[in-house]
């Protein structure tokens, strides 16, 4: 699934392109995605100007005077820029036709996807219960909550990070990769975290997810970008992936374990 760098990548990619256009209207060829796509959707946003392109969590959401349409990738769904023209492949299944002459293309194999509407969009389900976004505050702000939030919890501190209702956008992927950094085993339980070490897994959260954003994305199976190159951060991956490979620090083989239906990746001497 695109995570937070892939979903900030597409976002400041289409952010120009998209901002101060108007939209001519929304063809929509198959609305069966993850929740239908509203019938009402092309008429209430046909002629409405983008106001601005923004991201909450793994949601991009396009604010118009009408509300906002809210668009998720889901598990292996891309959003590229194209001339309106352009004959659809199979599987793209919506049309954001600008007035520029070019249109946002969802193109969403396994229809994981999705294209909802609000008004305000903080508001809706899919968003009103979400934690903050890592990279939106200091990082003191945020090893805080997350040292308060954890106290006497017993949930393993890499299922705690990846709780959007605790901190948004922190995927498997970047969880693996900031718990390597910070030396924490993603088996420890969150209660039993000092302040310090929250500190030091809060500033590995932010650095994995800001590196990332820089890089590209991470390629991963279907992923693109919105000019439909792939990402290419995941030639940087300390642990993700590698299980039986030498860590990158102390050249141990890098185990794999499974929490929670994923897979977990760490270093046996690195993390504790």
């Amino acid at each position: 699934m695109p995570e937070l760098p892939e979903v900030e990548t597409t976002r400041r990619a289409l952010q120009p392109i998209c901002e101060g256009h108007t939209i001519s209207r929304i063809v929509v060829r198959d609305s069966r995605l993850r929740w239908p796509i509203p019938e009402d959707i092309d008429d209430r946003f046909r002629n409405q100007r983008i106001e601005k392109l923004r991201r909450r969590s793994k949601y991009l959401l396009i604010d118009t005077a009408a509300g906002s349409l809210i668009l998720h990738l889901g598990m292996s769904g891309s959003l590229c820029h194209v001339p309106s023209e352009t004959a659809p492949r199979k599987h793209d299944h919506v049309d954001i036709v600008l007035g520029s002459g070019r249109c946002l293309r969802l193109h969403d194999p396994r229809r994981f996807g999705a294209l909802l509407w609000a008004q305000p969009p903080e508001q809706h389900k899919l968003l009103a219960n979400l934690g903050p976004e890592p990279l939106t505050c200091s990082s003191a702000e945020l090893a805080d909550r997350l040292y308060q939030l954890s106290r006497a919890r017993k949930v393993a501190v890499k299922n705690f990070i990846m709780n959007a209702q605790v901190v948004v956008g922190v995927g498997n992927i970047y969880a693996n990769e900031a718990l390597f950094l910070a030396g924490i085993r993603p088996t420890r339980g969150a209660g039993r975290l000092t302040r310090n070490q929250w500190m030091a897994l809060a500033t590995a959260i932010q650095d994995r997810l800001e590196q990332a954003i820089i890089a590209g994305g991470t390629t991963l199976k279907d992923f693109q970008h919105s000019d439909g190159k792939p990402g290419y951060f995941a030639q940087e991956l300390a642990v993700y992936g590698r299980e039986g490979q030498p860590c990158p620090a102390c050249q141990t083989d890098i185990k794999q374990i499974r929490q929670s239906q994923r897979s977990s990746y760490y270093c046996p001497v690195c993390q504790r």
